[in-house]
């Protein structure tokens, strides 16, 4: 009978944890590309596996049309699954536009394995959440459909389905009216 001996300084995939890596906002394609090719060139595919932006669809109004563009879910940040030494540190710390690490000082702090779970399924979400830039009270006109032209306020805000309940005065009397966020504008 043959015991399996491994070679404990050898890193393992397995053994990787995720860390957010701060970037100036703007570049974090820029960083990620970088990143991944100075891994390549510096060897270091073996200690940093994984370097992600996170991002997710949203639908937006463009020139009065739906459009779905990707957002990132947290500007200034990405995302770097690798086996943390004095190496890895060193690639990732030394790219251009990376202003360090998350974490208390210079030690970088790993994310609960949850919180990567719940970011990897937002991520690859089918469907796409709406983005309304409104607030509740906010001033708006009805461009489209039977109240067309009248004058309200937002009330209530529904992300998911792309609701908004309008509140507008008719009869004398402030009535909501539920209404498809490409039917408002913002005064």
């Amino acid at each position: 009978m043959r015991k399996e001996v491994r070679d404990e300084t050898v890193p393992r995939k397995e053994d990787a944890r995720w860390y957010t890596i701060h970037t100036y906002a703007g570049y974090e394609n820029a960083v990620e590309r970088n990143l991944k090719q100075r891994i390549e060139s510096l060897g270091m595919e073996n200690k940093i596996f994984e370097v992600i932006v996170p991002t997710e669809k949203k639908i937006r109004v463009k020139g009065g049309k739906r459009v779905i563009e990707e957002e990132k879910i947290y500007p200034g940040y990405i995302l770097v699954r690798m086996i943390v030494d004095d190496d890895s540190w060193f690639v990732v710390r030394n790219t251009p536009r990376v202003t360090g690490f998350v974490g208390s000082g210079n030690t970088p702090v790993s994310m609960e394995e949850s919180e990567v779970a719940t970011l990897m399924k937002r991520m690859t979400a089918e469907a796409p959440k709406h983005h309304i830039d409104l607030v509740k009270d906010d001033p708006i006109v009805i461009a489209d459909g039977p109240f067309k032209d009248l004058e309200g306020k937002v009330g209530e805000i529904d992300e998911n389905r792309g609701k908004v309940k309008v509140m507008v005065s008719m009869f004398g009397r402030e009535t909501p009216v539920e209404l498809d966020f490409l039917q408002i504008r913002k005064l």
